[in-house]
């Protein structure tokens, strides 16, 4: 039996789609800079930044812990300002999940522009809670990376 889920969280954005995209891709390790109480440093393991393939580690507090998450770009559509990250290594998911995504993406909503973020995992066994504080952390990041730069 699969126990495979999925969540989505929107984010009403003021900054240009490309921009969030550009950072998230290109600069993750500018958020350090914009958000230092939640991210420390996002390091280029293996590759060049934004490239499918490239192995990056990103370095945070999470729920008051100094946490680790090393992902690789999987997928890249600057079209839809998307990027797929798998998780390789984090200790928020081992023995948790079996596998885990995080997919973000900017699309239109009216006048203006959502930022989107999805997560795609597999649970070890169906008692595994749904990654929902994360996806709340995330949302913080996300806000605070918008709320800095559309104040420039």
């Amino acid at each position: 039996m699969a126990l495979a889920g999925k969540m989505m969280m929107y984010l009403e954005i003021n900054s240009p789609g490309e921009v969030l995209h550009d950072i998230v891709r290109n600069r993750p390790n500018d958020i350090a800079s914009m958000l230092p109480d939640k991210v420390h440093s996002c390091d280029l393991v293996e590759g060049q930044w934004g490239a499918v393939g490239s192995v990056i580690c990103w370095n945070f507090t999470y729920d008051g812990k100094k946490e680790i998450i090393k992902q690789e770009i999987e997928e890249v559509n600057e079209e839809n300002h998307k990027i797929v990250f798998k998780v390789l290594e984090a200790r928020l998911v081992e023995n948790i999940y079996k596998s885990f995504k995080i997919i973000f993406h900017v699309e239109p909503k009216g006048d203006g522009k959502l930022a989107a973020v999805t997560f795609e995992f597999e649970k070890v066994n169906p008692r595994i809670p749904y990654p929902t504080a994360f996806m709340d952390y995330l949302y913080d990041v996300f806000k605070g990376v918008d709320d800095y730069n559309s104040s420039k």
